[in-house]
């Protein structure tokens, strides 16, 4: 398989997740990733139950996600000669990634070698009112207006299953990290990236932070409903529930047909900008045909247009699909989601 970084050293001085997840995708692409922790260990070795047993160690599955194939050590930067031997690896280092309190890195380490690259991934970044301030994910998605867009019609508040900001913020970096790998080749100089939670949070609204910019409104939680396109939502049929995702007005007219809707002589339901206005009628007449059939049979009824029951994690995960394509691997005798990434020569 082709591995476009391999030679690569990256020094995973971060902690948690957004970190981590960004030195786990360049070791996807082949990077040697060597990762730095405190003598106690990472917060997330901690985060479970569940468990599972590394070497004699036990370690929860949350941070076997993102740290697998990496190697670690374990360095105490309050002591002078482990903070020696820490300035010694950035040294050695292509990439440094850390996620100390600003500041905190360049108090230790200042000056960073020229050619090196490092990430700097904060709660709110450098500046601003905030920028001490530490901060998770689920605190983002509160602050951000992620969460007031995720829940119920009712207005009950929920977080997006997964830390979602954590892991925008590890693709941003590494992409990042990635454009200055490539000027580093061109022009041999370094660079220093940083990155903040709160920025990539504001950056992940995308249609609905523009929707509220654009009308003046603030948008409301739909749940699984889109605030733009109508039908895109989850209906209940005869054993589960079921999505039915309709871009564009070819694909209406295809869905129409399939579940032969009976489509009011007085409405014009050609565009989507008419169903977007007369949601509940669309969603209460898809939501009648086909809650007589099971998801398995809606499925078959309506192919060709995008679709699909929701799925428990364990049933996508076996998915004949996710089997073909070998996304479960193994390092370390764990079982675990390969990388995504397939280069081809």
């Amino acid at each position: 398989m082709f591995r476009p970084l391999e030679g690569v050293q990256v020094l995973d001085l971060s902690r948690v997740l957004a970190g981590p997840y960004t030195a786990k995708l360049l070791s996807d692409l082949g990077a040697t990733v060597l990762r730095v922790e405190a003598p106690w260990g990472d917060d997330t070795r901690g985060w479970g139950p569940p468990f599972t047993e590394i070497g004699d160690e036990q370690v929860a599955a949350y941070w076997t996600s993102v740290n697998l194939g990496k190697s670690i050590i374990r360095k105490n930067l309050k002591i002078e000669s482990d903070l020696q031997d820490v300035r010694k690896l950035i040294s050695d280092s292509d990439i440094i990634i850390e996620n100390f309190r600003p500041g905190k890195a360049e108090e230790w380490f200042h000056p960073w070698p020229d050619r090196a690259i490092v990430c700097s991934i904060s709660a709110y970044g450098n500046e601003g009112p905030r920028s001490r301030e530490g901060g998770y994910d689920i605190v983002m998605q509160a602050r951000s207006g992620l969460m007031s867009i995720t829940g119920d019609e009712n207005g009950t508040t929920a977080k997006v299953g997964v830390a979602v900001i954590d892991v925008a913020t590890g693709l941003h970096a590494s992409s990042a990290i990635i454009a200055a790998l490539y000027r580093r080749e061109k022009e041999g100089i370094g660079a220093k990236l940083t990155l903040s939670l709160w920025d990539c949070a504001l950056d992940l609204l995308v249609n609905q932070a523009q929707n509220a910019i654009i009308s003046g409104k603030n948008p409301a939680p739909m749940g699984t409903s889109h605030p733009n396109l109508v039908p895109y939502r989850a209906y209940t049929t005869l054993d589960g529930e079921f999505v039915i995702a309709v871009g564009s007005d070819e694909q209406w007219e295809k869905l129409s047909r399939a579940l032969r809707l009976e489509i009011p002589v007085d409405s014009d339901w050609s565009k989507n900008s008419q169903r977007v206005e007369d949601r509940k009628l669309v969603d209460a007449m898809i939501s009648k045909s086909v809650k007589q059939l099971t998801s398995s049979e809606l499925e078959s009824l309506l192919e060709g247009i995008p679709c699909a029951p929701v799925n428990s994690i364990k049933q996508a995960l076996s998915d004949p699909h996710s089997t073909e394509r070998g996304m479960l691997s193994s390092t370390l005798g764990i079982n675990h989601v390969s990388s995504p990434h397939r280069f081809h020569n």
